[in-house]
This record gives C-alpha cells, structure tokens and sequence, in this order.
C-alpha cells in the first residue's frame, strides 16, 4: 500500500477543522454533519491500517536526522483504531450537548484538530515529528477549555503552564537521547538507563505522566471538570490524553530504554502509580459534585496504568496497556453519562440530585456498567486489566504496591457506591423538577461504550490477543523472561489475588452502608465517615487548602518573588534615580549657590586658590 495513505488521519480532520472555523454560529448542521463524517472516514480508515502489518512513510528534511518521518506497526495502529472510535462517539454526543453552546465553530475545529495532532503523535516515528504534534495538543487543550466560560481561562492557563513545564522537560530529555544515540529516530534507539540517559528518561516519562494526568501533573483536571464543557472532559483526560500518555510511556519503557523488573526506574514508576491511585482516589471519594468526582478517578485510574508498565512483567505491562483501553471506555462513559444528567438535571451537585433513575434509566444503565467496571467487578472489562495489574504488581515481591492497589479499589467502589446512590437512586429532591431521558444522540455513544465494556469483559482473550500481545511480542527478552499464559488460559477467579479483590467490593459497601446511615440516609454524604478520620482530616483540610497543588504554590512562590524583586530592586532603582540622584543634585547646587556670591574678590580668590592648587598636584607628579 502507498505509505502516503499515513497523511490521511492528519490532514483529514486538520483541513475539516480549519474549515469549520469559517462556518458562522448562525449556520446549523454543517458543523457537526463535517465532524461525524470526518471522524466515521477516520474509523473506517483506522480499521483498513490496523489489517496491515507494517508501513512507513519517510520524507528527508535536514541534514541534522530531522525527517518527516511515520510509522504504522502494532501498537501505533491500535492506539490509532482506539483514537478513531472515540471521536466517532464523542462527535455523535457533541451534536444535542453543545448544540446551544457559544463559540461552536471553535469547539469543532479544535475538535477536529486535536483528533489531527493526536494521529500525528500515534504515527510520529521522529522525536521532532512528536514534539510538533504533541506541542500542538497543549494548544487546542487551551482553547477547548476556554470554550467552557467566561472564567474558564484561568483553568486553561493552569493546563498550559502545567503541562507545558512538563513537556519542556520532555524536550530536554529527547535532547539528551540525541546526544546519546546521534538519532532521532524512535524506531532505532534502544538503550540501557545508564549515566546520562537515566537523566533522559526520567525527563522524557515526566512528559508522559503529565499528558497522562498522574500526580503530582494533575491539579488542572479536577479545576477543568467544573469549568470546561463535559464533552472536552471525555474527550481529552478520559480518553484521548490517557491513550497518548499512556502509549509515550509504555514506549518510553519498552523501546527507547531498557527498564528491568525491579530496577531504580521500575520502582519509581511503580511508587507513582501506587501515590497516584491511593491520593486520587481518596480526593475522589469525598467530591460531592458528579463530574469533579469523575475527574478525580481519571487521575486515580492512571495510577494502574503506571503501576501495571513499571512492573516490567508481562501480565502486568499487558494489564496497565489493557486498562489504558478499558478506563478511557468506562471513564468516557461515566462523563458522558453525567454529561447526561446534567443535560436534563441542570445541576451535577450530588446534594441536588436523586432518584432519577426511574426518569433515565438508559442514562442509569450506562452508568452502572461504566461504574461497575472501573470498580473492578466482574464481568466488565475494569476487572480483568486490575486483576492483571495486581497479579503484576505481587510478582514483583513488593507487597506495598499491590496493597496500595487494592486500597483503590475499596474507595473506587465506595465512591461509586456514594455517586450512583446520590444520583440515580433515592428520593427525588425539591431542587430539580420532573426530568425525561436523553436525546438519541447523547444516548449511543453512552450505550456503544456500555456495551464495550460488557463485551472486553466477557471477551477479554480476544482484545488482549489480538490487540495486546503483538506489542509485547516485539520485545521477547520481557516475554522469555516471564510468562503469558495469564490471559490464553483465561482469568481463574478462584484464586488468592482474586478473592483479596471480592474482599476489597465487600469492605466498600460496608463502608458506604455505615456511612449511608450514620449520615441520616444522606448519600452524599456517606464518605463522611473517611473525611473525619482524624489523619485524613487534616490532610483533606491541607488539600482543600491546596497546599499540595503545585502550580498553586508555584504562584505564590512566583508572587512572593516578584514582590521581593519589586521591593529589593524596582523602587531600589526608581529611589536612586527619583531620591538619591535628585537629593545629591539639590545639595550640591546649593553649596554651588552658596559660594557664588557676585563679588569679583571672591572669584578671584578661588581662581588663585585652584592655580595654587594645580601647580602643586603639578609639582608633586613631575617629582
């Protein structure tokens, strides 16, 4: 096949784009017919690529290795495959959504584009070919964010300045890999994290986590639900950042570097996750509005992500690569579905909501498939990627990380417990009136991702064969190293990891139940009973404080600075000049008109006294 066909999932949506930018706000429909058709040409486009085993596309630049260079293989093409469905979905749901919205024609144009840059990033087989996509995200993340309010700016420059330190740490990395290996290109560096190139892959993974949104990059997701549409949430933290972050850093652990089980770079890798799912999850249990809750898990989910690559085994590798696929489908869903709520309800506020489960029961049901899987029951799709990850993780023989892994899944469980109960079930309050279900457009996506996450359950051999294993069967020093039986023989739920997991769902609904009650049968507030432990108190208080958000302290760090450099150095300056300068200036035209008195005696007096003078200094230089 003409490897030219590589252009089409960049250009398509980047022209599409540009032209919906020129489409007015008045104009209905031909917006958002472009988009669905530009995304179902890029899904069916998608699916001829991953038939194909290989293909590159290679066009010389420079002299100095940077080349237009593109790359389809197994993992490429099913990021690409995965990319594709989820814009087809989401650009389905963004017609009745945002079909009142201000700025349209920029939402879709951005829209577009984001879904041209990620391709371009997916197939980018060239560190400068990555970075001019993977910049290029930072931007249209700014402008999908600032579509949400008047007020929204403040998030979206929160986004840029986080993700944007971190990419230019990313930057330096790929700069030292270059000095490195003296190539740019992805496909042919593979060394092993010594001397400097330890430096470069702790720099290049940081870019990664923070595309992913682990901790500590994080801080601008939970800010982003609240002021950003709930379409960008489910297209950007939920799905299509996780699928970039997630694909970088597993090729950062695979291909570029040699990262063992259990090396200094596997247990930094494995310590994030563990932080990440464990301070996440607990954020999220105390939220009390429905898509800031959400956004917290998609933080916390990461964390298994990180957690499954940084094992450096197979299973669990495979696992962190599977949960990639599965969360962006149930978080997508869970977003989407509040989305729906919101939609119909007005309001997210836990407090105003409940019982409408009778009056949106598909809203209802795709919640509760969405909610069940990323709590890790079984059937769905959630239970067979953390099983894998938490079988990886005790392999490693440190039991810290497998606990801390099972601590996130009795709080993911109780804070879905807490959301579901709070919203769909319950009495109905005074707050919102008598509400119907969704659109059919906001309705499919929610049950296409619904039913995805039934079928990669039930069917999980065939994702993970198919989809999984190719890409780990490029790399058989992990494979001879460790086995990959786990998944060919299928998930045998009767056995110790699997029941600490059954025993993790059971602790949860205690804990809700407990918390239900003791809080006056108030779903909203049943995490109160975790929010008032004496320790977790104060760190609640400290977090709701933001005394751990970076860019918070950051700018306060950057405020105090500027004060001080304003005080030390500005009106240092301007007192020079305006006091000292002026001050001096004065007095010595004083004395000046002190001495001038109009007598010709005393001129002359000075004029003798300055010979005087001179002929001395005179006498005493020619001595």
């Amino acid at each position: 096949m003409n490897p030219n066909i590589l252009l089409i999932p960049i250009l398509l949506p980047a022209v599409i784009g540009g032209i919906c930018l020129l489409i007015p706000s008045k104009i209905k429909w031909p917006k958002e017919w472009l988009a669905i058709l530009t995304s179902l040409i890029l899904l069916v486009l998608a699916g001829k690529l991953f038939a194909l085993k290989e293909l590159r596309l290679l066009i010389p630049w420079t002299s100095f290795g940077i080349d237009f260079d593109l790359r389809l293989y197994y993992f490429s093409k099913f990021i690409l495959l995965a990319a594709a469905g989820f814009v087809v979905l989401l650009s389905i749901y963004s017609v009745s959504k945002m079909s009142n919205w201000r700025r349209l024609p920029e939402y879709y144009s951005y829209f577009l584009l984001t879904a041209a840059f990620t391709n371009g990033a997916i197939l980018a087989n060239n560190f400068v070919v990555l970075l001019f996509f993977w910049e290029a995200l930072l931007i249209t993340l700014y402008g999908l964010i600032t579509i949400g309010g008047s007020e929204s700016w403040r998030t979206a420059l929160k986004s840029f300045v986080i993700v944007g330190v971190s990419d230019f740490l990313m930057i330096l990395g790929i700069i030292i890999l270059w000095n490195i290996t003296g190539t740019l290109t992805m496909s042919e560096i593979h060394i092993p994290t010594t001397g400097l190139a330890a430096v470069a892959f702790v720099l290049m993974a940081i870019g990664a986590l923070a595309k992913a949104g682990a901790m500590p990059f994080h801080q601008w997701i939970p800010d982003a639900a609240i002021d950003a549409p709930v379409t960008v949430m489910a297209y950007l933290p939920a799905s299509l950042e996780k699928l970039l972050g997630i694909y970088l850093l597993a090729r950062i652990s695979l291909d570029f570097f040699i990262i063992k089980t259990n090396d200094l770079f596997s247990i930094i890798l494995m310590t994030v996750g563990a932080v990440t799912i464990v301070f996440a999850v607990l954020m999220a249990l105390i939220q009390k509005d429905f898509k800031k809750l959400l956004s917290f898990h998609a933080i916390s989910q990461v964390g298994y992500m990180v957690l499954g690559v940084g094992t450096g085994i197979p299973i669990g590798i495979a696992g962190g690569i599977f949960h990639m696929l599965n969360h962006a489908m149930y978080k997508c869903c869970l977003f989407l579905s509040g989305g729906s709520v919101e939609y119909r309800a007005g309001t997210t506020e836990l407090k105003k909501l409940g019982g409408l489960g009778r009056e949106m029961p598909i809203t209802f049901f795709c919640f509760s498939v969405a909610a069940l899987s990323i709590s890790g029951v079984w059937p769905f799709n959630g239970f067979v990627s953390k099983e894998m990850v938490f079988h990886g993780s005790y392999e490693t023989g440190y039991i810290i990380f497998p606990i801390a892994a099972w601590i996130g899944a009795i709080f993911t469980f109780a804070s879905f417990l807490k959301l579901g109960h709070s919203t769909f079930l319950g009495p109905r309050t005074k707050d919102i009136p008598k509400v119907k279900e969704s659109s059919v457009s906001l309705l499919i996506p929610m049950l296409a991702l619904a039913f995805g996450c039934i079928l990669f359950g039930l069917y999980s051999k065939l994702p993970l064969k198919f989809l999984i294993e190719p890409i780990l069967g490029e790399h058989p020093e992990i494979v001879h190293e460790h086995h990959l039986e786990f998944w060919r023989e299928g998930l045998n739920l009767i056995n110790p990891i699997a029941g600490i997991s059954v025993l993790c769902l059971v602790i949860a609904l205690l804990i809700h139940t407990y918390g239900w009650k003791k809080q006056e049968e108030k779903a909203h507030l049943a995490s109160e009973v975790i929010h008032n432990l004496p320790v977790l108190h104060w760190i609640y208080e400290r977090a709701e404080e933001r005394v751990f958000d970076l860019y918070h302290q950051g700018m306060k760090l950057a405020r105090g600075f500027s004060q001080v450099v304003f005080v030390a150095i500005d009106r240092a300056i301007d007192w020079i000049y305006e006091k000292a300068i002026v001050q001096t200036g004065r007095v010595f035209t004083e004395g000046l008109r002190g001495v001038h008195t109009g007598y010709y005696s005393t001129y002359l007096s000075w004029c003798i006294a300055g010979l005087v003078a001179i002929v001395a200094i005179l006498g005493w230089v020619l001595k």
